[in-house]
């Protein structure tokens, strides 16, 4: 009975432990000058770099060349206002096809995902959150005919394989760039996206949304900023 019993209250144990949820990530502290002391967590499909400013304050701990890298991360940086985000977010792609898994039965092209958010890491205010309010630019399309996703024998450049790459803007991540022209990004919902990996990690505010540039699937690297004026 007593062996029975231990092992019942074991049982019970994980249970109890899997309906905690996912391990929150650890937090990366960073000592860069600014007055404002920032708390940011981000959830990206698959890969991204956050840059404040022109200072890179954090990559994604997965490489982008890892498949199903599905992670949040948990960072925290000093800023002063106006705070210039600025995000380079990718998806996984084995090559400029923009497919993955190719030649397996289940080729196919990838889709993105990407949500963000930053609160006082003192005070716990809602700094900014990543909304169809963000700006974001394409900078690599493929493949441009997806009919690709199903060709027997697919090659970067050659039909139906084509792709386009867009060089970065120069200053893009300066807080005076002018991203009038760029698109809008587009909100997501979870059923879309299908988050995994680290995303129930994080507790996400109500405003902050899954985005990614018109396209999940043959956008696979996009640039994000949002300008974050000082509160009033």
């Amino acid at each position: 009975m007593d062996v029975l019993k231990t092992a019942w209250l074991g049982a019970l144990v994980v249970v109890l432990a899997g309906c905690e949820g996912a391990r929150p990530p650890d937090v990366t502290v960073l000592d860069n000058p600014g007055a404002v002391s920032v708390r940011g967590e981000v959830w990206a499909d698959n890969w991204f770099a956050f840059y404040l400013g022109e200072e890179l304050i954090i990559e994604d701990s997965t490489p982008v060349t890892t498949e199903r890298s599905f992670n949040a991360e948990a960072f925290v940086f000093n800023a002063d206002y106006p705070m210039q985000f600025n995000f380079v977010v990718r998806d996984f792609k084995e090559n400029d096809t923009g497919l993955e898994y190719i030649g397996a039965r289940n080729q196919q092209m990838g889709d993105g995902g990407f949500i963000a958010q930053f609160t006082g890491n003192l005070s716990g205010e809602a700094i900014a959150a990543s909304s169809g309010d963000w700006r974001c630019l394409v900078v690599h399309e493929a493949p441009l005919d997806r009919s690709c996703e199903d060709a027997e024998s697919p090659v970067a450049g050659v039909a139906p394989c084509a792709f386009d790459v867009t060089p970065e803007p120069v200053g893009w991540r300066t807080v005076g760039f002018d991203d009038s022209a760029w698109p809008a990004a587009t909100e997501f919902s979870v059923a879309a996206v299908r988050p995994k990996g680290g995303y129930d990690a994080i507790k996400w505010r109500g405003d902050a949304r899954l985005i990614w540039s018109a396209d999940l699937e043959t956008h696979n690297t996009v640039l994000c900023r949002l300008t974050v004026a000082k509160p009033q």
